[in-house]
């Protein structure tokens, strides 16, 4: 199995959405933006995905220029194309039209020598659903702190 490295993760997106399903997808990068992806100078904060004449494009995505780069230097902010196959594409193309989904790249990582993105098939949170979330991580922190403060006496 190939090596995976976690780059960046998009924390708002599990904030935001209910991700039902992911998918991973190639990313097409320019120039130097590789060397800069392995600095870590990524953020996916409000980054999401659409459909464009039938291809996955990811907007919003900033990464930094690589200060070491000579000539080149894309903008950071462009539209990316994301590498799907097309019957990948086409499932989520279904489904994006259904009323209330979207996606969203949840995460970047490496695997092998390549960068990968985790596309998301995401529905919105309402904002008692976002509060659920929260009172639930919370109780879980507590119940963790709980056990591990028994174990320790």
């Amino acid at each position: 199995m190939a090596n995976i490295k976690t780059i960046a993760t998009n924390k708002k997106a599990f904030h935001d959405f209910f991700i039902e399903e992911t998918y991973e997808a190639g990313i097409e990068l320019q120039g130097a933006e590789v060397k800069s992806i392995r600095l870590g100078n990524v953020n996916l904060k409000d980054s999401y995905a659409t459909i464009k004449n039938g291809e996955i494009v990811l907007l919003n995505a900033h990464i930094s220029p690589y200060k070491m780069a000579t000539q080149f230097k894309p903008d950071p902010e462009r539209t990316r194309r994301l590498l799907l196959h097309a019957h990948e594409i086409n499932k989520l193309k279904a489904k994006v039209q259904q009323k209330g989904y979207t996606l969203v790249v949840t995460k970047l990582y490496f695997k092998g020598g390549l960068v990968k993105a985790e596309l998301g098939l995401a529905k919105g949170k309402e904002g008692q659903d976002k509060r659920r979330s929260l009172m639930e991580k919370d109780i879980k922190r507590e119940v963790e702190r709980a056990i591990k403060e028994h174990n320790n006496r």
